[in-house]
């Protein structure tokens, strides 16, 4: 298969062996007949395309900014059994092949978000970070705080991610937040516009759970 993306099943190291419906299998053939994926690197072109799946939007392909090296450091963490954090729980639901950490289900969340005068999830985001503060990857896919909290908290050394997949959605800071990641220097996963949602943010994480190296390798 192109790029080394497998949609029949080949999990390439990852936690169990994926069984994909013939439909899946069809609905990527028409989608690939319909977009050009050809010009993304590996990595990126899983992402894409599982992103483009998910949401039968071939636009995508101009939306979604991801580099090779931040996607392969986020697969090898995921791989090697690495945290994975994300803001809310519907992220959390979309990811099939591994369980998730929920940062807005973390204990005493409200209460330290009335305390120290955050969002609920910016506070859950800030109570994650202090249990994981190194190697873990990050879905952001509702909350701008949750991201610029996550932005902010790497800033002042206090997180060290393996990737960051930041892609809230909406019109209120949700723009700002995802090029302020992209400044950053994290490597992360970004959307260029208002779109994103917890189906990106867990379409990006199960593509590189379920890609394949070509050749069978990690």
């Amino acid at each position: 298969m192109s790029g080394g993306f497998a949609p029949a099943g080949e999990s390439g190291g990852t936690p169990a062996d994926r069984t994909v419906h013939p439909i899946e299998t069809e609905s990527y053939r028409i989608m690939r007949s319909r977009a050009d994926f050809a010009h993304f690197p590996p990595l990126a072109r899983a992402v894409v395309e599982r992103v483009v799946h998910t949401t039968a939007d071939p636009s995508w392909t101009g939306e979604v900014v991801a580099g090779e090296t931040a996607l392969r450091a986020g697969r090898a963490a995921l791989l090697d059994g690495a945290p994975l954090i994300t803001d809310v729980r519907m992220v959390a639901a979309g990811i099939t092949a591994r369980p998730a950490e929920i940062g807005l289900d973390r204990p005493g969340v409200a209460e330290f978000a009335a305390t120290a005068g955050l969002t609920r999830s910016a506070a859950g985001i800030r109570l994650a970070a202090e249990e994981h503060p190194d190697g873990a990857v990050w879905a952001i896919g509702n909350a701008p705080t949750a991201l610029f909290e996550l932005i902010r908290l790497a800033e002042t050394g206090r997180l060290n991610p393996a990737l960051v997949v930041g892609v809230p959605v909406g019109f209120v800071g949700a723009v700002d937040a995802k090029a302020a990641l992209r400044r950053s220097g994290l490597p992360a996963v970004t959307t260029l516009t208002e779109r994103g949602g917890a189906a990106i943010a867990a379409a990006a994480i199960n593509a590189l759970l379920y890609w394949a190296e070509p050749g069978g390798n990690r």
